[in-house]
């Protein structure tokens, strides 16, 4: 059993040193508070909205800069992890959106970002590695950033490389969804927590920059695809106390023969992985 702190924090655009500091503070507020994960928005050190390209790789840092040591150094009391976005300058030049991984010895992976959403193409190279499944203190932790999770490929291969807790930082874009519905990234959280049986943390952001707002759609979902917890307010934090290895229990609830894994049928599933382009496959199949 372990707290969770999913902090919905509001980055200042283009400050990075007070965006250093609001970080390392809700570090050090959430161990303070009990929590052995704690969780920061995407790009929690830069701010989302640049103007220009030019703008991101000026507020990229590596995976060496301070504020990941400040980070470690706050966690080591409790042995627990922090995972959070930011604008990643790589040794190949290139700017990713990435999310780190840090324990009490530093940074244990940084995982870039796969599926870039709209103009985040223009300012951001996108990762080709598949996203990692990290061991650490708190159980063994799979990151994905933001756009990931809508692809269903992602959550599942996360789960079946044996991901407890799949952490999602993300900025996600205002919408309006019916009364009394959430929004669709959050469904698509709570479906994939309960198709893998696999706990869910995602930790979305406030505002507004630059004219932008957000969904503050944080919250901790748990195996069978509830919601835990969420933000009550704008710079809120969702906590939840979890048993992250209830993951590693795949058989499905109230039933005596059904398991999420088990029952699968991956002969079935070749278009999932299939390369060819979905035109011909739907030409092929009439």
């Amino acid at each position: 059993m372990i707290r969770i702190a999913a902090n919905q924090l509001s980055p200042t655009m283009a400050d990075l040193a007070a965006n250093v500091e609001m970080s390392t503070t809700a570090v050090r507020r959430s161990v303070s508070a009990g929590a052995r994960l704690v969780v920061m928005p995407e790009l929690v050190l830069s701010g989302y909205m640049f103007a220009s390209a030019e703008e991101a790789r000026s507020l990229a840092v590596t995976p060496q800069h301070p504020v990941f040591a400040a980070w470690a150094q706050a966690v080591a009391e409790v042995d627990g992890v922090v995972v959070a976005g930011f604008a990643e300058l790589g040794d190949d030049g290139l700017v990713y959106d990435s999310a780190v991984v840090v324990d009490g010895s530093g940074v244990l992976a940084v995982y870039r970002k796969a599926h870039l959403w709209d103009r985040e193409r223009l300012v951001f190279t996108a990762g080709d590695a598949e996203p990692p499944v990290v061991e650490t203190p708190v159980g063994r932790i799979g990151v994905l950033v933001c756009y990931d999770l809508e692809f269903p490929e992602m959550t599942r291969s996360l789960a079946l490389r044996g991901a407890d807790v799949i952490v999602v930082p993300t900025n996600w874009p205002l919408e309006s969804p019916p009364a009394g519905e959430h929004v669709p990234e959050v469904v698509i959280a709570m479906a994939a927590a309960h198709v893998n049986h696999v706990a869910l943390v995602c930790c979305d952001r406030s505002g507004p920059e630059r004219g932008q707002k957000w969904n503050q759609g944080t919250c901790v979902i748990d195996q069978q695809g509830w919601i835990l917890a969420a933000t009550a307010d704008r710079n809120g934090t969702a906590v939840a106390d979890l048993d992250v290895s209830v993951s590693r229990d795949k058989s499905t609830a109230d039933t005596e023969y059904g398991d999420a894994f088990g029952d699968r049928r991956p002969e079935l599933y070749g278009a999932v992985t299939d390369p060819k382009d979905p035109d011909d496959a739907l030409a092929a199949a009439k």
